[in-house]
């Protein structure tokens, strides 16, 4: 089968054609029947062999593929929802809404463990820790923290080492960073403390994992908070520099999810790859080349503190709620 793998120029309706986007591909045949269209926060190279493997089943559909920041995935399809067949965000709680309000296409019987899935319309198919990712040069001959707590008094101790040198997500502008801000502040107060001992040597803010990896890898950062335990694990050829901490004190673990909209042109196409999706996802034999983690088919809301899909992701997302969340936020993190 012949595919491209091409930037594409396509009029979406009423998409404006100006919208920013951080990729954008095609991929398939070059005169398809159908194209789907999938709005994504996953970067491509780490949902291309899902991708490839629903194409080699299907010869006769394309796939256009748009990825961009969680945030702007809710406000993009808030705004034309008809604009795309296929909604994928490591969100859950801008996910759920979504689907909450009506934006997703219910599928029966499908094969899903009911703890991943909300109402047969929303599907968690990656099980995703939050790591704290250091640059092993600054921790030579020191201990290497495994706890939050233990990464303060790493902070204290050698302030001048990490003054500046410190990396999160924005999450007035990441949905996924306020989706872990939130969570851990529910958790501990610990994640107060250590945002105001970050906030004090000097904070940089990131909207997405990628570029706080990138940034360790050149030095420009010696520790990041809450990055994409998947995306870093990745990294293998980085493997020298890159040390990955699961805290020990208190993990958070997501899961990636997807919906079909219930506004989309091709009904048929989008169920079918939501239940690709489902499928592949689950399977944990013959995963060789996808760097998306599986679904972990056991679910120890206790030992991994995996966040639930569940009504109480949206208590966050309450106006009132998240202004002064932000607010107690800005107040540690931009001194």
């Amino acid at each position: 089968m012949r595919y491209l793998f091409v930037l594409t120029i396509l009029i979406l309706p009423g998409l404006a054609l100006s919208q920013d986007w951080e990729d954008e591909q095609l991929f398939g045949p070059e005169n398809p029947g159908q194209t789907l269209r999938i709005i994504s926060s996953t970067d491509t190279s780490f949902f291309e062999p899902i991708i490839s493997g629903f194409l080699q089943a299907n010869p006769r559909i394309a796939i256009n593929y748009f990825v961009t920041s969680t945030a702007q995935i809710d406000a993009t399809i808030r705004r034309d929802p008809a604009a795309f067949d296929v909604v994928i965000s490591s969100a859950m709680d801008l996910q759920f809404k979504l689907v909450n309000d009506g934006y997703a296409m219910k599928l029966d019987d499908i094969n899903h463990p009911d703890w991943a899935q909300w109402r047969r319309s929303l599907f968690g198919f990656t099980t995703e820790p939050a790591a704290i990712v250091l640059n092993r040069q600054a921790f030579s001959n020191h201990t290497i923290p495994q706890t939050r707590q233990e990464l303060i008094q790493a902070m204290r101790a050698r302030p001048e080492i990490f003054r500046n040198r410190l990396g999160t997500y924005d999450v007035r502008e990441s949905g996924l960073g306020y989706l872990f801000a939130t969570q851990d502040a529910r958790t501990s107060e610990t994640f107060w403390r250590l945002m105001e001992v970050m906030g004090s040597l000097g904070l940089n803010l990131y909207c997405c994992s990628g570029d706080m990896i990138d940034d360790l890898i050149a030095g420009k950062i010696l520790v990041a908070y809450n990055v994409l335990g998947s995306y870093a694990a990745a990294r293998k050829d980085d493997d020298e520099i890159l040390e990955i901490i699961l805290p020990a004190d208190f993990p958070t673990t997501m899961m990636r999810s997807g919906f079909a909209s219930s506004h989309t042109m091709l009904p048929e196409t989008a169920e079918a790859f939501m239940r690709y999706l489902v499928n592949v996802q689950v399977e944990t034999n013959n995963r060789s080349g996808f760097p998306l983690p599986p679904l972990n088919p056991v679910k120890d809301i206790e030992s991994r503190s995996t966040i639930s899909l569940s009504p109480a992701l949206m208590t966050y997302l309450d106006a009132l709620k998240k202004k002064n969340f932000l607010q107690e936020w800005e107040n540690a993190v931009l001194q």
